[in-house]
């Protein structure tokens, strides 16, 4: 929780939009901390309402579905910092952002188990073949039969993408009595009794149950496809919790209508409707022992809280005391306190001199620098000042005038 310290722009003037029916931790958190404009939409919204909305914003918290673009960007003059309640940050335009001066924060962690949770339930239904049972007794039909259906002990579980998430997958499945494997395209330690796999293929031959969490980059799209479906297990099942774009679901389809899959539970696909009650349509609708859900992988009350706290944190981190740990357009700084002075924050474009610049100004106007700190990536260059309080309103003006200025602000 942040302190109750008063910045130099007064907390009753810092607007927060929260979108997409963040969690209510996420309001609370703000609330308490003595920022009373909080809005929250329980939607998505287009990019034209989205313009005119975030026009007075300073804080705009979204979830996977809202599309921050260049043209959101550039409507947002006010805009300090936009919080991913989510894993991922690929609905944010990060160019866009970084040019912007706008910090982008995460939580890359917080709904990990709810997934690993959910891959292992879905693991269970498909091995069991308990869908197709469940559908027949639905519509009255009596389906109690053995045949097909099996124990997760004893059987292998292939994990594409041990990170976060597949390594947590990993520890429950071996839990259950399953032999694990894993293929990575980065060398990763393996947890418990987890064997490394050689390749793709060779993790494919063995596994009887394959589950995806990979990230969607341009060597994941299609990842499973005619080929790599050819290269399963007679009869394996295919659980996709990571990113609609990376299986091939045509291909996917006539695997299972072969019989060579033997089933598959997907919640991401490569289009999804923008709000709940619109039409969903997918290839995989009308199979046998397929399990196809809403992108709820990390839709658990536990998980939305977690990650309303986190990203919460990180926000207030950045507004109050400057830090940008974790931010994925900002370089990364933590900074301690320092008694006596003024903050200032200088985001700038990285091209040599800047920094050169900033003190020669400074010190021209016998302007103090009580402590400085400086981080960099290839596309900005983030600076943090401390200055004597008496100086401080000379020395906003002056690094205002600095050439490759993105932004500048008084944070105390």
């Amino acid at each position: 929780m942040a302190d109750k310290k008063t910045t130099s722009y007064p907390k009753e003037k810092i607007n927060i939009l929260f979108l997409e029916n963040i969690s209510d931790v996420a309001v609370k958190q703000f609330a308490g901390a003595g920022y009373p404009n909080v809005k929250k939409l329980t939607g998505a919204v287009s990019e034209q309402d989205l313009v005119r909305e975030i026009k007075n914003t300073h804080i705009l918290g979204i979830r996977s579905k809202t599309q921050i673009t260049p043209a959101v960007l550039a409507a947002a003059q006010k805009l300090q910092a936009i919080g991913c309640f989510c894993i991922g940050v690929n609905q944010v335009n990060l160019d866009a952002a970084t040019d912007s001066g706008v910090a982008v924060f995460n939580a890359p962690y917080s709904n990990t188990r709810s997934v690993a949770e959910l891959v292992i339930g879905a693991a269970i239904v498909l091995v069991r073949k308990v869908l197709d049972k469940s559908t027949a007794a639905h519509s009255g039909h009596w389906l109690k039969d053995a045949s097909g259906a099996h124990e997760l002990r004893g059987k292998t579980m292939g994990i594409i993408g041990y990170g976060n998430i597949g390594s947590q997958v990993s520890v429950l499945a071996e839990a259950l009595g399953m032999k694990v494997i894993f293929y990575d395209a980065e060398t990763k330690l393996p947890l418990g009794n987890a064997g490394d796999s050689r390749s793709l293929k060779e993790l494919l031959n063995q596994a009887d149950v394959v589950t995806l969490h990979v990230p969607e980059i341009s060597s994941t799209k299609n990842i499973i496809n005619k080929t790599t479906l050819a290269q399963f297990k007679d009869g394996a099942v295919l659980i996709n919790y990571a990113r609609g774009t990376v299986v091939d679901l045509p291909a996917l389809r006539k695997a299972i209508l072969s019989g060579k899959i033997g089933g598959a539970a997907v919640d991401v696909f490569p289009v999804e409707p923008e709000k709940n009650g619109d039409e969903f349509i997918s290839e995989l609708q009308g199979l046998p022992n397929v399990l196809l859900t809403p992108h709820i992988g990390g839709s658990t009350q536990e998980a939305q809280n977690n990650i309303g706290v986190d990203v919460s944190a990180k926000l207030f981190n950045y507004l109050e005391k400057g830090i940008s740990t974790g931010s994925h357009s900002i370089p990364a700084l933590a900074l301690p306190a320092q008694e006596g002075a003024h903050r200032i924050l200088h985001i700038h474009r990285n091209v040599p001199g800047v920094l050169s610049q900033i003190n020669t100004l400074l010190s021209k106007n016998n302007i103090n620098i009580l402590a400085q700190y400086l981080k960099t990536n290839e596309s900005i260059g983030y600076v943090v000042l401390d200055v004597d309080k008496s100086l401080s309103k000379s020395a906003m003006d002056l690094l205002k005038g600095v050439k490759e200025t993105i932004k500048v602000r008084m944070l105390y």
